[in-house]
């Protein structure tokens, strides 16, 4: 299918367009896809451990889960490049049911061993998902809609976390002790993502994707096997890759210790609260983020530059917080929303989860921006997933430790932070200078070559 697809890949757009071929409907399908598998993941370790009253074998199960999902993110532009990105979208989907089904046996029956089976099955399909979902959100949309694109596709990503934090709420609403969430919630979330990877199949076809400045989306290369591994590895060791691994690590390794923290210090029906309201300001924040992005009345440079300052800046401004905080907290007793300790340690939690979700956005907009080659976008996107796997694998990994898990963890982010600024402006700096995108170095590629024959031409009539 995907050779089929690979030849008509670089034809030129039809001129009829049609609304369910457009780059939106892309981004919508790609957030139910999301919504449905790592949508309600991410809805369930928002209700802090998974929704289990403690949060350590949770950790354990997702520091598994991230290790597996290395190796299948790695692979992902190789996978896809064979098995086309709807079914590539299908196989990555199917392995989060099973860990929503053990979570609920773990909930109501006591069993263990299903939760690292649960883990060892998502991050297996997960790398894939990640790697191709990261892929399409970065070749489908127009350069300068791609902001738009991506505040969609994550609202529709974290409004798992809406309707699970609703659900959770509203049966946990009386619930004002520590403990796991309602066994009901669980039996939601396995239906839902059994029936999500069948969304997949519905999202166009790069060669089938209109876009409105006319460009083909090219996703497929039908490259050898060993050859694309090897070409994806040079990709990793280039310079401006590695500066920016830092800033990735950085971006995604207080996922385990913000869930970790509300599962830690609140009761049943704050971690629900925290859930839902974390997601509604995430969805806000980042759709802000896309649109300033997207803005053309600024330049590129200033963008790029300007959205980092701010991002790093107030980033640090809560991991100092988060520290003083760790090292004073002000009591041992669950938090509930009518203690008066519940706004300033709430507060810190919404404000953590906002700065992941800006971070995460700002990320694809670097690599989209970096990347000079088209073909290298897809690459990237795998390798972006790759890294954030084997972070969080260390994340969660730590913060299974007890005596690690809040300020010890707390103290590695703040340090984490400190150490991808300078590596991470030595490549934003350069963007809207020396680096404009694959789609515009090929455009310049393409114009070049057509001065050079138009020369060529001339002398020949000479």
């Amino acid at each position: 299918m995907s050779k089929a697809e690979a030849k008509e890949d670089g034809g030129l757009t039809p001129v009829k367009r049609v609304w369910y071929r457009s780059p939106f409907l892309a981004a919508v399908i790609l957030g139910l896809c999301n919504f449905c598998a790592p949508g309600l993941w991410g809805a369930m370790n928002s209700l802090g451990a998974g929704g289990q009253q403690t949060p350590w074998l949770i950790n354990a199960g997702n520091a598994l889960t991230f290790c597996l999902m290395i190796l299948t993110a790695f692979l992902s532009s190789t996978i896809t490049d064979r098995v086309g990105v709807n079914f590539a979208l299908f196989l990555g989907g199917v392995g989060f049911a099973p860990y929503c089904a053990a979570l609920y046996c773990n909930n109501v029956f006591g069993t263990r061993w299903f939760v690292l089976l649960g883990a060892a099955t998502c991050g297996l399909s997960a790398g894939l998902f990640w790697g191709i979902e990261a892929a399409v959100a970065i070749s489908y949309p127009e350069r300068y809609n791609m902001g738009k694109f991506l505040g969609i596709w994550l609202s529709l990503c974290t409004a798992g976390s809406i309707l699970g934090g609703a659900i959770n709420l509203g049966l946990n609403a009386t619930n004002d002790n520590a403990g796991a969430v309602n066994p009901k919630v669980y039996l939601i979330f396995v239906s839902l993502a059994s029936a999500g990877p069948f969304l997949a199949f519905l999202l166009p076809k790069p060669h089938q994707v209109q876009r409105s400045d006319g460009k083909a989306v090219r996703l497929y290369r039908n490259t050898p096997l060993l050859t694309e591994l090897l070409v994806t590895l040079k990709l990793l060791f280039t310079r401006d890759y590695l500066l920016l691994v830092p800033l990735v690590v950085q971006a995604v390794f207080p996922e385990s210790y913000t869930f970790t923290f509300i599962a830690s210090h609140f009761t049943v029906r704050a971690r629900a609260l925290g859930s839902f309201l974390a997601a509604v300001t995430r969805i806000i924040a980042a759709n802000l983020l896309g649109r300033f992005l997207d803005a053309r009345t600024v330049s590129l440079k200033n963008r790029a530059r300007w959205t980092f300052i701010f991002l790093m800046a107030t980033r640090g401004g809560w991991w100092i917080w988060s520290t003083i905080l760790s090292v004073h907290f002000p009591t041992t007793e669950p938090i509930d929303w009518n203690s008066p300790y519940f706004g300033r340690t709430f507060a810190l939690y919404i404000f953590l989860n906002i700065t992941f979700q800006t971070h995460y956005l700002f990320l694809y907009f670097l690599i989209k921006n970096f990347v000079r080659r088209v073909d290298d976008e897809t690459r990237a996107a795998g390798l972006l997933r790759a890294v954030e796997s084997a972070s969080q694998a260390v994340a969660y990994g730590t913060s299974s430790v007890r005596s690690f898990a809040l300020l010890g963890s707390s103290s590695l982010n703040f340090g984490l932070w400190g150490i991808s600024i300078i590596p991470a402006w030595l490549v934003v700096r350069r963007i809207g200078v020396d680096y404009f995108g694959a789609e515009d170095a090929d455009d310049n590629e393409e114009e070049v070559r057509g001065v050079v024959e138009d020369h060529r031409v001339a002398e020949l009539e000479k």
